[in-house]
């Protein structure tokens, strides 16, 4: 059974877990911190939470299998990914894996509580008539060979035919904290 006010949080980031709990705390949440997939599966064995807040890079692993394996527990799971590295490639991987939402860090409380009332989607949402950049097309690549090596930075340079300090540099120039 589903605890409607038992929120999960996978974060490796030990201090910003502990501000988003304590903050999901004062809202009347019941708040569980994971650190990783693993430690997210052991909370699932004795706990059915109805949300979760999902980091998408968890130490060296990607959070994407975390979105999987709790939408996987329970599919009416509200699941929102939150990363500094958000790419269009993450995002759409990330809903179809079972997130309901996907946001760019800094996101705080009142921004992942809107996402999860927003999990139904919008179809009146403006289509923009802007196309898209070189630089954004670039980035958008960066992220899905990332997504595609694990975040193995050597193994993503080599693919993209780029050394792999400039990746790490470009990496560097555009992270979001």
């Amino acid at each position: 059974m589903t605890d409607d006010r038992l929120l999960l949080i996978v974060e490796d980031d030990e201090g910003f877990a502990r501000t988003l709990k304590r903050s999901f705390e004062r809202r009347d949440y019941q708040v569980v911190v994971a650190a990783s997939l693993d430690e997210a599966r052991k909370v699932l064995e004795e706990k059915t939470p109805g949300y979760a807040v999902v980091d998408l890079k968890l130490g060296g692993a990607s959070g994407l299998a975390c979105v999987e394996a709790l939408h996987v527990h329970d599919p009416e799971m509200l699941i929102v990914v939150l990363t500094g590295f958000a790419s269009i490639a993450t995002a759409v991987e990330a809903i179809k894996l079972g997130a309901c939402h996907y946001l760019a860090k800094p996101s705080n409380t009142d921004d992942i509580e809107a996402a999860f009332r927003r999990a139904e989607g919008n179809a009146d949402i403006e289509v923009a008539a802007r196309p898209t950049s070189i630089k954004t097309l670039e980035w958008e690549r960066i992220h899905q060979t990332l997504i595609e090596t694990d975040f193995n930075i050597s193994e993503a340079a080599r693919r993209l035919g780029m050394h792999r300090r400039t990746l790490a540099r470009k990496l560097e120039k555009r992270q979001v904290k």
